[in-house]
Order: structure tokens, then C-alpha cells, then sequence
């Protein structure tokens, strides 16, 4: 059954809906007073530079290691990730360090092997309608988070969440990535708006990916500052040990180095709002 209010009613409503937790062990909620950290690099490239991130990861009380084996680049030049040797590192390397993990699914076919290493299944920006994925991600007993549309409404964003719960799982997590809009100086527009409404119109929690919203490393922190300060549940954050040679997504991915004083900046944000960060 649906859990989402009725759109057009909520458009009036003066009162937010209640964020429902989700949970992704026995004892970690994605949507409580704890807001979540979801760092890694964007793609898995070997195992010793997917360990050396979550050993970081893991060194500064995080939960969430994230890392694409499967990755749609818009170029079929670009590196396309490793695919099932990925997720076995990503699971190795989560598993020696205590961490849970994050990854992507891109077609319908992978969601029952992503699904067996992965504590969390990804649907991507460019996936938001793949309307057979969102039912197969629908019918697993597994938390999903679903990232925004590029090109998508926020209508269209929660219409497409409804797609999944209508298959029996409502253990989504609604992610704004950035948008596409007039402006041509970063990569992506971060909608601080559509994260501040979506906390009002939907039960889910919001997480923000300030790396893809802006596409640039020095834009990250303050992105990721005023998407706590909108009310995010999370943030999803790109973390690689040598940016300058990654096979994807360098130019906006900050160097592993900098994660402790991340940390600690978000963490000055949460405590305003009563909130831990980890």
C-alpha cells in the first residue's frame, strides 16, 4: 500500500509529515537524530584503494562505505566499473572494518547479485523512471535509495519512491543529487528547496550527494553544509585516495585526507539541530 500522502493535498498542508526510520541493521536507522555518512570512492577500482577508503571511513566513526561497480558513464569510452569483482571487494573490505555498504544497481538483471553484497541497493539519477528496476528494487526485503532525476520534478521523484512501496518495500531513501538548470559554472544545481519540501511531503528519509550536485571537490563542503542545514538525513560523499588519477568522478572527489575535518565540520552543523553525525 502506499505510505505517501496525497500529493495535491500535501501541497497545502502547514504540518510536516513525520520521517519514518529506516532501518538497516538492528541497531542503525537511516532518518533518526543520527544523521548518516555515506563516503567511498565513486567507483571501485582495486581492492587496496577500496581498503584504503574504508579504512578511513571506518578510522572516523563511519557507518556507510559507498563505491559503484557497476557504473553508467555518459561516454562508453569511460571506465564502466568492475562489476561482480567490485561488489566482492567492496563486501571484503566493508566486512574487515565493520561498515556496511552502498551500491548501485543499473538493470533489472543485477539487482539479485547486488542485492547479495550490498546492505543498501542505489537506483541512480539516470534511473529514477526505469519503472521494471523500481519494481524489482519493489520486491526485496532491502533498504533502497533513490536518487533524484536530473531532469525530474519532485513530483515526479516521489511518484517514482511510490513505484517501489507499491511492490511491498517501503525501506526507501529519497536522495537530491543536483539538478540541471541554466547554470553552467557546476556540474549540477543542489535543490536545498526540494530537500527542506520533500521532508514535509514524504515519510522517507533525505539524504544529499553534494559531490554530484556541484561536480567540483572545493564546492562539496558548503554544499554539504546547507543541505544538514535544509534538514538532510545524510549525505552521500565522494572520498578517493589519489582524486587526480581516479578512473571516474575526480574532479569532485575530495582526497581521503580531508574526511576527518569533514567529519568535524558536520558535525558542527548537526549539533545545532540536536543531531549527531557519523
Amino acid at each position: 500500500m502506499n505510505t505517501l500522502p496525497d500529493l495535491q493535498t500535501s501541497k497545502t498542508m502547514n504540518t510536516a509529515v513525520t520521517t519514518k526510520p529506516v532501518p538497516i541493521t538492528s541497531n542503525f536507522a537511516i532518518g533518526s537524530s543520527e544523521v548518516v555518512l555515506m563516503a567511498g570512492p565513486c567507483s571501485v577500482e582495486s581492492y587496496a584503494q577500496t581498503r584504503a577508503a574504508a579504512e578511513a571511513v571506518a578510522r572516523v566513526g563511519g557507518r556507510v562505505l559507498r563505491g559503484g561497480a557497476f557504473k553508467p558513464r555518459t561516454s562508453p569510452d569511460s571506465f564502466q566499473g568492475l562489476g561482480q569483482e567490485g561488489l566482492e571487494i567492496l563486501r571484503d573490505v566493508a566486512d574487515e572494518f565493520g561498515l556496511l555498504v552502498i551500491t548501485e544497481a543499473l538493470a533489472v538483471e543485477h539487482v539479485p547479485l547486488v542485492a547479495r553484497y550490498a546492505d543498501i541497493i542505489q537506483l541512480g539519477s539516470r534511473n529514477m523512471q526505469h519503472y521494471p528496476l523500481l519494481w524489482a528494487a519493489g520486491e526485496l526485503d532491502k533498504p533502497v535509495l533513490l536518487k533524484r532525476g536530473f531532469m525530474s520534478t519532485i513530483d515526479e521523484w516521489l511518484k517514482a519512491a511510490e513505484h517501489i512501496s507499491s511492490r511491498g518495500n517501503t525501506n526507501i531513501i529519497l536522495c537530491e543529487r543536483g539538478i540541471r538548470t541554466f547554470e553552467t559554472a557546476t556540474r549540477n544545481t543542489l535543490d536545498t528547496n526540494g530537500i527542506a519540501l520533500v521532508k514535509q511531503r514524504s515519510p522517507y528519509p533525505v539524504i544529499a550527494d553534494p559531490s554530484h550536485a556541484t561536480g567540483r571537490a572545493d564546492l562539496v563542503l558548503p554544499a554539504a553544509r546547507a543541505a544538514l542545514a535544509a534538514g538532510a538525513d545524510g549525505l552521500l560523499v565522494e572520498f578517493h585516495p589519489d582524486p587526480d588519477n581516479a578512473l571516474s568522478d575526480g574532479q569532485q572527489s575530495l582526497p581521503l585526507s580531508k574526511l576527518p575535518h569533514f567529519v568535524a565540520e558536520m558535525g558542527k552543523i548537526t549539533a545545532v539541530f540536536n543531531r549527531t553525525f557519523t
